[in-house]
């Protein structure tokens, strides 16, 4: 009769632990809304999300109420849409419009359409670096 061994079949070797992989930090960079591109903006935006039922598009609705973009804007650049920063990368809309009241610069109101679950993913991974900096909550209605 024969035991086995840890080393009882030709050519094989004990088990041993595995090498400790080394741990990978992503360095996370705030993540910002400008209207002009390399200026971020620090009024934070009330933002509202709607999607379909199907989950295949999506609009999120970002309101900015007496932005600080409205004094520097002369100085700095038109303001050509809003763009989302992050370590991903940018997304853009150019669906900004400015609301006037007594001739005055009232609020910035920008829509950003998404249409498939791969944007609506990427715009969700954006929003919460952006919530976490900014101190957003979540409030569904």
């Amino acid at each position: 009769m024969q035991s086995l061994k840890a080393n009882s079949v030709r050519g094989a070797r004990p088990f041993q632990a595995a090498a400790p992989r080394p741990v990978r930090f992503v360095a996370c960079n705030a993540a910002a809304l400008q209207f002009i591109k390399g200026v971020s903006e620090p009024t934070i935006p009330e933002v509202r999300l709607t999607r379909s039922r199907t989950g295949a598009n999506g609009t999120a609705t970002f309101v900015f109420d007496n932005p600080s973009i409205f004094q520097a804007s002369g100085e700095m650049g038109d303001i050509t849409g809003l763009f989302m920063v992050d370590d991903e990368g940018t997304l853009s809309t150019t669906d900004v419009k400015a609301k006037f009241v007594n001739g005055k610069p009232q609020a910035i109101e920008a829509k950003f359409q998404m249409r498939s679950q791969f944007e609506w993913d990427r715009f969700i991974r954006f929003m919460d670096r952006y919530s976490e900096n900014a101190g957003l909550g979540f409030d569904k209605k």
